[in-house]
């Protein structure tokens, strides 16, 4: 699973001119699944994301989680963190999970988020989308 982490004040998603998940102040999720992943993987990544503490307290350290600040969460799912460009000049995305397992595991993981009190909204899978944000920071990190 590979995720990359946006911190924003403002983040959403359109698919054909509509808007499907808009958040404030939270985090913008690119969310990847390969071969290999499991519902284990999601609740692991979940939980650390949840309690990541980058959003800056009042002598502006970055020390407060996501419930801390009422953050919220966006989660779009993306095979192509899954692009392999060593060879030739046109990717190919062989580690990328079957789709209807990626899209199972990106159910399993955004309905665990919203089990642990995380406003979360989503892409759609599969979809054409258009992507908004505000990176705050900018702030970027990439799970694994």
């Amino acid at each position: 699973m590979k995720i990359v982490l946006q911190r924003v004040t403002s983040a959403s998603v359109k698919v054909d001119g509509k808007v499907t998940g808009s958040i404030d102040n939270g985090y913008l999720l690119l969310f990847g699944v390969g071969h290999d992943d499991t519902e284990d993987d999601c609740r692991r990544l979940a939980d650390k994301i949840i309690n990541l503490r980058i959003f800056s307290d009042e002598n502006d350290k970055i020390n407060l989680d996501l419930n801390t600040v009422n953050g919220s969460l966006l989660v779009v799912p993306q095979f192509t963190l899954y692009a392999d460009c060593r060879k030739g000049n046109r990717p190919n995305f062989i580690q990328a999970a079957k789709p209807d397992e990626a899209n199972r595991l990106f159910q399993f993981f955004v309905d665990y988020c919203r089990s642990k009190g995380v406003r979360t909204e989503t892409g759609v899978f599969g979809a054409d989308m258009k992507v908004e944000l505000l990176n705050d920071g900018p702030f970027t990190i990439v799970l694994e």
